[in-house]
């Protein structure tokens, strides 16, 4: 803790940032960028006199023109040719973004970057947004908006355990691909997504390819000896996951779904994931 933040002069711990971002977390992820992209920057030396610090020729040439073609959607005859020149007006940009475009473009280049580059920036912004309090972080290679702590946790362990059991991962990535689009959110298909997570890996616990939560649950308590307090915890999943009693069918037919909904379900679907996949595993 600082000094000021001891004498109560600044604040310990800043609001969250949410649909909004101060200096310090636009000039942090500003650092990264230079540090982890710009700044290792190499010139095409094949036999150039004077001036050589190009874009074309260069390591990050497919990078910029990618900016171009596809972040800014200008023509690639605009880009400048002076590597420096191209960064200053990326910079520019930078600082005069709106702050939903600063995390698309720092998003942008975290799945165009250069590979090698890209694992350590995704991890290094997730730092920054956290000390800075930011509401989002990268999931699975994707911003979102998501406060806890745990409940990052929780969703990053479910789909990277899920890789073993096909389809669940693939479920548990289009729920939070749809609930995190901010142009068009998807809510309800979100939410159908996470369900279906659950279905599948039920599906494979148990060998069976029609079977239900609660088939599974009735398997976990019979073989794994799960605890009956829990098993009516997670029963309380199965009216969405049961098309028989036709409650999916309500849920799904709902216009009020909101990000809370199709948030609560993804956690709660990785949390039972994440369960018992453990459970199967000892």
């Amino acid at each position: 803790m600082r000094f000021s933040q001891r004498l109560g002069i600044s604040p310990v711990e800043k609001a969250i940032q949410h649909e909004s971002m101060d200096e310090d977390l636009r000039n942090s992820l500003w650092s990264l960028v230079q540090g982890i992209y710009w700044d290792k920057y190499k010139r095409n030396q094949s036999g150039m006199y004077g001036r050589s610090d190009f874009v074309e020729g260069s390591n990050l040439n497919q990078l910029i023109t990618k900016l171009w073609l596809h972040y800014f959607k200008q023509p690639i005859d605009t880009i400048h040719r002076y590597f420096g020149d191209c960064v200053s007006y990326l910079r520019e940009y930078f600082f005069s973004a709106e702050w939903y475009e600063v995390y698309d473009f720092i998003e942008f280049l975290s799945e165009e970057g250069p590979e090698q580059s890209n694992p350590t920036f995704i991890e290094l912004c997730n730092q920054f947004l956290d000390r800075e309090n930011s509401a989002y972080r990268f999931v699975d290679g994707t911003l979102t908006e998501i406060t806890s702590e745990e409940e990052i946790q929780s969703i990053e362990e479910a789909i990277s355990s899920a890789s073993a059991f096909p389809g669940v991962r693939e479920h548990l990535s289009a729920a939070l691909s749809l609930m995190r689009d901010r142009n068009n959110p998807d809510y309800r298909n979100s939410i159908k997504e996470s369900i279906s997570a659950v279905e599948s890996l039920c599906r494979h616990l148990v060998n069976d390819d029609k079977a239900t939560l609660g088939n599974a649950l009735a398997v976990l308590e019979r073989r794994k000896n799960l605890h009956p307090a829990l098993k009516a915890s997670f029963s309380s999943l199965y009216g969405y996951t049961s098309d028989a009693d036709g409650i999916r069918h309500a849920l799904m037919a709902q216009d009020s779904l909101t990000k809370t909904d199709s948030r609560y379900m993804l956690v709660t679907c990785t949390a039972f994931i994440n369960y018992a996949i453990a459970l199967t595993s000892d």
